[in-house]
């Protein structure tokens, strides 16, 4: 045996030994289950016993008398199979499915607390397999495969102590075999757990494609791409079946051979114990008990290839699981905030770049005071929304500070913090739901009637009071059905209805019409009085009533003032405003 298949073998223990941590909870539901299993193993073998006793003690004799005796004893056992066995698979599926709950719920959980550079490389398509069809493929692990390994092995062992019972040469021949069937069922297993691991790999891939394809579709057909999405998938699509074949390969020589060698020992038996019954050494019963013993021996040991392949199915899912959840989730203060906080904003010598070096911010150092707002303006990539991220603490910095009343959000709680920021996004997205659930996200401690107030603070109630449901009218996902004006105004409410004490707009007018805007530009008027607010816009017309203004080119603060003194420099913002209306004065 090769150290890779060693090194695999220990893995597999050390993963068998987490994911059946799960069970703990259900310990006492699993002992009553392994009961049953043991029970049952011991009565559904003893029917070819009992048809020995009744060949060799009424058959053969001519007592036939005793034969109603017999009779009642098989429908007893049959009654008691039946009883046993729903009582054994219910308990085993409820077992399954609360392990299955317990999973979902830790994975679901442990996602929510992953960084966002995380969810930046990590394809959506990826995440959904692994809580999909992985998680799918333990649920098969607890209720069938790993509950019918033990039923398998009981069975044997059964079947091993009536054979030896009633004649022990007998014996001896049927357990020949259990040394070369285990040396294949073995060498089954050391081949395919590659072929599984590399066949999830893939179909994670795969799914990553198509949900990608099916996400973008409307890109993919306005311009013209359906060829090559299709060329694409069905590259992903054949490396997957590729792998799927090579672990149907071995299944494929497995079975065969496996039915072979029952037959061979089939013949194996009835020519050794023919002679014994001629020598008059063992009776007829016991024969023909023997010939229903060996197809029921060979059975579960055939099996073993499937539940084999369902553990390593399992064991290739659970790596994939257990590397999510053993992902560091991002890093979390430990200092409460006040119920309120006055708005204080502080931004220290800060640098920060997503990867390595490539630096996005350099030597960055502003503040804005309680109740001021604050203006980014710059060219694309000038690291304007990088600001809002960080201030959110969905990214860490790797130089400086940064300063909320006076104490670094690094030491603040993380998410206590974002409680107290607003932020109104461009790109908005919304869930499937009522238009009252995506204002209030499920929050209870805003209520209908602060959803409401929200709405009209920013002159949404305008179109939502047109809807038939109005408040509980649905919308599709992502907000499909709703204009990009009426996404823009819900995000406005839902930010409002949390009574944030920072509002932050990150291009928040961008994507609406003049109409909108001007509703917008009224309720942000209205809102910003009362809060510090970090606008982030293109159209410098909109940020001619903040406080203070900075420029960012490269990453870098270039200039800063208000509207008026910035184009009296006559520098990068003079420029900036010079591009978008020429000679006219807005300021």
């Amino acid at each position: 045996m090769s150290e890779e298949e060693i090194r695999s073998r220990k893995i597999d223990t050390r993963l068998l030994a987490r994911l059946l941590g799960y069970l703990r909870p259900y310990a006492g539901w699993v002992i009553v289950s392994f009961f049953l299993i043991l029970i049952l193993s011991i009565v559904q073998q003893a029917g070819p016993y009992v048809t020995k006793i009744a060949i060799d003690d009424y058959i053969v004799p001519g007592d036939m008398d005793g034969l109603g005796s017999i009779g009642l004893l098989f429908a007893g056992l049959l009654l008691l199979q039946f009883a046993l066995g729903y009582a054994q698979s219910w308990m085993t599926q409820m077992v399954g499915q609360w392990a299955m709950r317990d999973v979902r719920v830790e994975l679901f959980s442990h996602l929510q607390k992953l960084p966002m550079q995380f969810f930046n490389r990590t394809p959506i398509g990826r995440l959904m397999a692994r809580n999909t069809n992985d998680v799918d493929a333990l649920n098969e692990f607890f209720t069938f495969g790993g509950i019918a390994m033990f039923s398998d092995f009981f069975t044997v062992v059964a079947i091993l102590g009536y054979v030896f019972y009633m004649n022990v040469e007998l014996g001896l021949v049927i357990s020949v075999a259990v040394p070369l069937l285990g040396a294949t069922v073995v060498w089954l297993q050391l081949r395919t757990i590659h072929a599984f691991r590399r066949a999830r790999t893939k179909f994670a891939r795969f799914a990553t494609t198509l949900q990608e394809t099916i996400s973008g579709m409307e890109v993919v057909q306005l311009f013209s791409r359906e060829e090559s999405s299709a060329q694409r998938f069905e590259t992903d699509n054949d490396e997957y079946l590729d792998a799927r074949l090579t672990s149907t390969l071995y299944h494929s020589i497995y079975f065969p051979f496996m039915e072979m060698s029952g037959t061979l020992l089939l013949a194996l038996v009835l020519w050794f114990g023919s002679g014994q019954v001629l020598d008059g050494e063992i009776g007829w019963g016991v024969l023909v008990a023997m010939v229903q013993y060996v197809p029921r021996f060979f059975m579960p040991i055939r099996d073993l290839a499937e539940r084999y392949a369902t553990l390593q199915v399992a064991m290739a899912s659970s790596e994939r699981i257990f590397e999510l959840l053993d992902t560091e989730p991002e890093p979390t203060g430990t200092q409460s905030l006040p119920q309120r906080l006055r708005g204080d904003i502080e931004f220290r010598n800060v640098w920060f770049a997503y990867d390595g070096e490539d630096w996005i911010l350099r030597d960055i150092s502003f503040t804005a005071s309680a109740g001021q707002s604050i203006a980014l303006v710059g060219a694309t990539g000038a690291g304007k929304s990088t600001v809002v991220n960080l201030l959110c603490r969905l990214y860490d910095i790797q130089q400086g500070a940064i300063l909320v009343d006076g104490v670094d959000i690094r030491e603040w709680d993380v998410r206590q913090l974002r409680r107290h920021i607003g932020v109104v996004q461009q790109d908005v997205f919304l869930f499937a739901g009522t238009i009252e659930d995506n204002i209030g996200l499920g929050d209870p401690d805003i209520s209908a009637e602060r959803i409401r107030a929200a709405a009209g603070d920013v002159n949404a109630d305008r179109f939502i009071d047109l809807l038939p449901h109005q408040y509980d009218q649905g919308i599709g996902e992502r907000g499909a059905s709703l204009s990009l004006g009426q996404r823009q105004l819900l995000s406005f409410a839902r930010a409002l209805a949390a009574d944030p004490d920072i509002l932050v707009l990150d291009e928040a007018t961008a994507s609406v019409d003049t109409v909108t805007e001007m509703w917008i530009q009224e309720a942000v008027d209205k809102v910003m009085r009362e809060r510090t607010a970090i606008i982030i816009a293109h159209r410098l017309s909109t940020l001619r009533n903040a406080h203070r203004i900075l420029v960012l080119h490269r990453g870098e603060i270039r200039e800063q003032g208000t509207h008026s003194e910035l184009l009296q420099m006559e520098g990068i913002y003079y420029r900036l405003n010079q591009l978008q209306y020429g000679d006219r004065d807005t300021g």
